[in-house]
């Protein structure tokens, strides 16, 4: 007796999920390159800074467009850091779907947040500016 279900495309070579297999091999065969792992470091580093700053003002996260799909896809803060972790562990990123029934209005682009800790950065730094002989 066997516990799991039965392949029914087992053996087929027109099998619709084959190809999922090559890319998941694909995938791993391929780790992120230095500049890469770099990359997402430091994305997880203004991660950090974004949701310092922008959660109190009632920011739940991020809207970033899938460059798949061509939809916002709408993730918090944590998800979105373990997204990053993911991706710097397994060199590949995780399969997503959209957000069920977000609100837009409690998520920012990444330049939005760029933006706003610069904005915040240059207003904490002005006023020692003036004051330097």
């Amino acid at each position: 007796m066997q516990d799991e279900p039965i392949d029914p495309f087992n053996g087929d070579p027109t099998d619709p999920a084959a190809e999922l297999d090559d890319l998941n091999e694909d995938a791993e065969s391929e780790p992120l390159t230095e500049e890469e792992r770099q990359d997402v470091l430091e994305d997880l580093s203004d991660l950090e800074i974004y949701q310092a700053l922008l959660s109190p003002t009632g920011i739940r996260g991020l809207v970033i467009e899938c460059e798949d799909c061509h939809e916002p896809h709408y993730f918090d803060w944590d998800l979105l850091r373990g997204n990053l972790r993911h991706l710097l562990t397994s060199g590949r990123p995780r399969v997503h779907e959209p957000a069920y029934d977000p609100d837009p209005d409690h998520y920012v682009t990444w330049e939005y947040a760029r933006g706003y800790a610069d904005g915040v950065h240059d207003t904490l730094t002005e006023g020692s500016d003036d004051e330097t002989p």
